[in-house]
C-alpha cells in the first residue's frame, strides 16, 4: 500500500471540499480548484478528513493513488494559504516591474522583455530585483517561476541571471591570464 496514498487528508476551517462524481471541488479564502480523479481510485470525504482508496493492486493504480492525494492535499492548502516561489536577479541593469497583468523585465538585451502573467497568478517585486510569484495552484506557481527563470538562467561564471532565492549557484573558475 503507498504510504502517501493512504494518508488522510486533513481538511482545515474555512475550507469546502466536494466530491462529484471523479473531480474533486476546493473552495476557500483564497480561491477555487477542482482535480479529476482518474475511474481506479475513489475520494471520500468523512468528517473533513479526505481520504483516496484504489480498486486494485495494479502497478498503474497504485503509482496513481500516492500522485493524487498529493495533488489533492496540495489543492486543499492552495486555497487555504495558496503558494509562493521566490526569484532574484542578478546582474548590473537588471531589473524587474509589474505594469499590469504582466512583468517587464531589464536582462541585458537590446529590448526589455515582457512576460504576462497567466490567471490565478500575481507578481509583486521588491527592490526592483526581487520577485515573488503567488498563487493558488502550486504547478502553476512553480511552472511560471520557471518559465520566469528560463528567461536569463544563471550563469556559472559570474552569476548574473534570474534564480531562484534559495538556489545555489556553482561557480567556475574564468580562464588564467598568461597561463602557459
Amino acid at each position: 500500500m503507498s504510504r502517501i496514498g493512504k494518508k488522510p487528508i486533513p481538511v482545515p476551517q474555512g475550507v469546502k471540499v466536494a466530491v462529484e462524481g471523479q473531480t474533486v471541488k476546493a473552495e476557500g479564502p483564497k480561491g477555487k480548484l477542482s482535480q479529476t480523479v482518474p475511474g481506479s481510485l475513489s475520494v471520500t470525504v468523512e468528517q473533513n478528513v479526505l481520504t483516496v482508496g484504489r480498486s486494485s493492486e495494479h502497478r498503474t493504480v497504485r503509482a496513481l493513488h500516492g500522485l493524487m492525494r498529493s495533488l489533492i492535499a496540495n489543492m486543499v492548502h492552495g486555497v487555504k494559504d495558496g503558494f509562493e516561489r521566490k526569484l532574484e536577479i542578478v546582474g548590473i541593469g537588471y531589473r524587474a516591474q509589474v505594469q499590469g497583468k504582466s512583468l517587464q523585465l531589464a536582462l541585458g538585451y537590446s529590448h526589455p522583455v515582457i512576460f504576462p502573467l497567466p490567471d490565478g497568478i500575481q507578481a509583486e517585486v521588491e527592490k526592483q530585483v526581487s520577485i515573488t510569484i503567488r498563487g493558488v495552484d502550486k504547478a502553476l506557481v512553480g511552472q511560471t517561476a520557471a518559465k520566469i527563470r528560463e528567461l536569463r538562467k544563471p550563469d556559472p561564471y559570474k552569476g548574473k541571471g534570474i534564480k531562484y532565492s534559495d538556489e545555489h549557484i556553482r561557480r567556475k573558475v574564468g580562464k588564467k591570464a598568461g597561463a602557459k
